[in-house]
């Protein structure tokens, strides 16, 4: 198995099915030889002198420079660093989260790789979660639509901006010909004020991007930040809002019955951030022809992720209106 790092190619340097995936990571050694190809795509490097040769310690992730004898850990610095689960768990609990098209519950993972406990399931998922951003993302580019929705709280409860109780998304759409759509991002945000609305645009697009929103007076600081801004007032328009703006109100509905249909809107409100960054790394490669291409990005991305203490991930991510997605 030779792992590529810019152009993976199916069945060469991913498993294209369960049965591949099964016989490509038997054992844990198979799985961290995987790990060691992804964390060193074109062959090891030492950090402490650039030698590029090193051999593997008889135990463990350990492996020696071969130049100053120096030991780096495979999987330090990474999701899976310190970690009591066999990196087979690991990988099993990636395909799984990868090949199921709407994902996958914490429930639902406990039950199908048999792990001893519901808490076991939830935090490895979390875990893999912070993997599904991509660090270094490229930015939204071209034509985006841009609103925010609302989440959570009591239903039917009161509609739009100002609805008590629920949790405030900020989405921004690729727009593509005849109505498609590109990628996303999302973001939770405190308000829907022209400061944290300008910040949120100015975080995932691009420069010079023409901007589509509504007339609300939070985005009136677009266009001295740098975008081209054409606002609609959708109440004169006489075009219904998913009418005036298809891309986004598409991707809100998309979340709702994502988070009621897979999670069962059973979601806190600390752990939001993550459930969105899941949303987006499914979205954005929704067209992917194989879903092992999926497993692999993940833990291509889960090798570049400081690890995450346990009450860190139950504390969840200070409010910064930071977007999601990768």
């Amino acid at each position: 198995m030779a792992v590529a790092a810019l152009d993976p190619v199916a069945g060469a340097d991913y498993p294209q099915t369960l049965r591949e995936f099964n016989a490509w990571f038997p054992d844990d050694a198979a799985c961290l030889d995987y790990l060691a190809r992804l964390r060193w795509p074109a062959g090891f490097a030492c950090a402490a002198c650039g030698g590029r040769r090193a051999w593997r310690m008889s135990k463990g992730r350990n492996v020696r420079c071969a130049a100053c004898r120096a030991e780096t850990s495979i999987t330090a610095g990474t999701i899976f660093a310190d970690t009591h689960l066999p990196l087979k768990t690991w990988f099993a609990a990636a395909w799984y989260v990868t090949s199921q098209k709407p994902g996958v519950s914490a429930l639902g993972l406990k039950r199908a790789l048999g792990l001893g406990s519901y808490e076991t399931a939830w935090s490895l998922l979390h875990k893999l979660r912070r993997a599904m951003v991509r660090p270094g993302r490229d930015k939204l580019v071209g034509e985006l639509e841009v609103d925010e929705s609302y989440v959570g709280g009591p239903e039917p409860g009161k509609r739009g901006r100002g609805a008590l109780g629920k949790a405030i998304v900020a989405i921004a759409v690729e727009v593509r010909p005849r109505g498609a759509s590109g990628r996303a991002r999302l973001a939770r945000i405190p308000n829907c004020s022209e400061d944290v609305l300008t910040r949120f645009v100015a975080e995932v697009a691009a420069p010079g991007s023409l901007i589509y929103t509504d007339h609300w007076g939070g985005y009136n600081g677009l266009g001295s930040a740098g975008f081209i801004h054409h606002p609609t007032n959708v109440s004169a328009s006489g075009d219904p809002a998913h009418v005036a703006m298809p891309r986004v109100h598409r991707v809100s509905s998309l979340l709702k019955r994502w988070l009621l249909g897979t999670h069962h809107g059973g979601i806190s409100v600390r752990q939001l951030d993550f459930y969105l960054d899941e949303f987006v790394f499914r979205f954005n490669r929704r067209t992917s022809r194989h879903r092992g291409l999926l497993c692999y990005r993940l833990l291509e991305q889960a090798m570049q992720v400081d690890p995450v203490p346990f009450a860190q991930i139950v504390g969840g991510r200070p409010q910064a209106g930071k977007a999601r997605g990768a």
